[in-house]
């Protein structure tokens, strides 16, 4: 029996297995399934689009390694919100975790349950976003994948609410399940859909970066050099970077992890490198199931469809569908798990709603969980998840890169603070992260400005509800 009477505290329950389950279950959503089409259009060559998913992988992996650190420091709940406060101010921390809330963790819960509920419409076309349950004039419009959307996040909602082991199970099944299955994937990808003549052919120009035509996949602008170059892969990484996201959310959860100090960043570690092992050997065995013409034209850049299709035949579809229906229902219950640990630590400071900060009597921010759950539906039914996302990638890269420079602030700030484990390579390699990070949100604030401008202003919005929260805690106080 999981209950605890004195609800006072969070109970480590979770091990080192548990937490790298979170952190490779909370990457691994529907991406490696969508993304790569885009990045072949945007770059085209062969060498172009491994290498996306490389640096993804090696700038991620360079971030986990940094978050060892702080982690080991602060190893409480909220995790990312606590070194943000810590190595700057309330303020700063408060902004994450507004943005958290509002866009970033809310959104992505939102838009991973709709990818869950249009693959599971594959299964059940009843299930399908096109079965319009209800409509208000010509805009607003709920459809059957909207609910089932719902449906699933308030089920994880409900599952999480009584207690962390029941929400571990879940993690480290359909996480198992799904790494099997990509793994899967891949062999027979390489073994039965393999073909030498379209791997030598997608090979032959590797490093032709070209700008592909979205319905054709023709060449549109071949040889791209410059700044056209530069455009080109930071829109291009831009995919498979956020592809890689959500390794942080372990850290939301260190009150509840065995050791934090030292598992965190070990599975922060772990979680990562299995997900880039598996993410750029994916993208390989598509070149060699797919001309690069087909990957970039891929019908609704389902690439991991058209893949499955040439491999195992007209299965294939309902493959990768029960496939994205497992890895994003797991996702989500990482996702779901740990953003309510921002939102009680936040409210222990008294910068969100008060019920939040409390925990219920299986030892779990309840009321949070709810808050989170009831956003989340409210952005399923907006339609504009997908918009809300694109808005906070600046934010989300900002954010990353406050939290690695707080290892160098706080190294001065507080060198007496015990860091039972050190940033591998510090400072170099903290600094390239911070450098490629920092080139890659200017590109994106070029390149993309319909969506990194407003994101900054979602982020800006967050300046006057701090004050409106400090002084609603101030007058609580009196």
């Amino acid at each position: 029996m999981e209950i605890n009477q004195s609800s006072n505290s969070f109970k480590p329950t979770l091990g080192l297995l548990d937490a790298t389950m979170i952190v490779s279950g909370s990457m691994i959503g529907s991406g490696i399934f969508i993304v790569t089409a885009e990045i072949a259009q945007k770059v085209g060559g062969a060498g172009w689009i491994t290498l996306m998913w490389v640096l993804a992988g090696v700038v991620t992996l360079i971030a986990a390694l940094s978050y060892g650190e702080l982690s080991g420091m602060y190893p409480k709940a909220g995790g990312q919100y606590v070194y943000l406060r810590e190595a700057y101010n309330p303020f700063v921390a408060f902004l994450f975790g507004w943005t958290q809330f509002g866009v970033i963790q809310t959104g992505t819960i939102a838009a991973v349950a709709v990818a869950f509920a249009k693959f599971t419409a594959y299964l059940i076309p009843s299930f399908s976003e096109n079965n319009i349950l209800f409509q208000a004039g010509t805009v607003f419009k709920i459809s059957a994948a909207q609910i089932v959307a719902i449906i699933s996040i308030i089920v994880l909602t409900l599952i999480n609410t009584r207690g962390v082991h029941r929400g571990k199970i879940i993690q480290t099944v359909f996480t198992l399940a799904k790494l099997l299955s990509l793994f899967g994937l891949i062999i027979f990808g390489f073994l039965l859909g393999a073909k030498h003549e379209i791997w030598a052919a997608n090979w032959q120009d590797p490093w032709v970066a070209s700008a592909l035509n979205k319905d054709t996949g023709d060449v549109i602008t071949s040889g791209l050099t410059g700044l056209a170059l530069m455009g080109a892969i930071a829109v291009a990484m831009k995919g498979s970077l956020f592809s890689s996201d959500a390794w942080n959310n372990v850290t939301f959860i260190a009150g509840e992890i065995k050791n934090p100090a030292k598992n965190i960043g070990r599975s922060l570690f772990l979680g990562t490198l299995i997900v880039t092992i598996i993410y750029v050997s994916c993208n390989l065995m598509y070149l060699s199931v797919l001309p690069i013409k087909e990957i970039a034209s891929a019908p609704n850049e389902r690439v991991g469809v058209a893949a499955a299709a040439n491999i195992f035949g007209p299965a294939g579809a309902i493959i990768i569908a029960v496939m994205i229906m497992i890895s994003t229902f797991g996702c989500n219950n990482g996702l779901i798990l740990s953003g309510a640990r921002i939102y009680y630590t936040m409210a222990q400071d008294g910068l969100f709603f008060k019920g939040a900060g409390k925990l219920n009597a299986y030892s779990v921010p309840e009321k949070g969980l709810w808050i989170q759950c009831l956003w989340a539906s409210l952005l399923c039914l907006s339609g504009r998840y997908g918009d809300l996302l694109a808005l906070v990638i600046f934010g989300v890269l900002i954010f990353y890169v406050l939290t690695i420079a707080g290892i160098f602030i706080l190294r001065k700030k507080k060198p007496e603070v015990e860091r039972p484990y050190k940033a591998f390579g510090y400072p170099v390699l903290p600094m390239l992260y911070i450098i490629v990070a920092l080139a890659l949100a200017f590109l994106l604030l070029i390149f993309e400005s319909k969506y990194t401008v407003p994101g900054l202003g979602i982020i800006l919005l967050g300046v006057p509800l701090y004050y409106l929260a400090m002084s609603t805690t101030g007058k609580a106080k009196k």
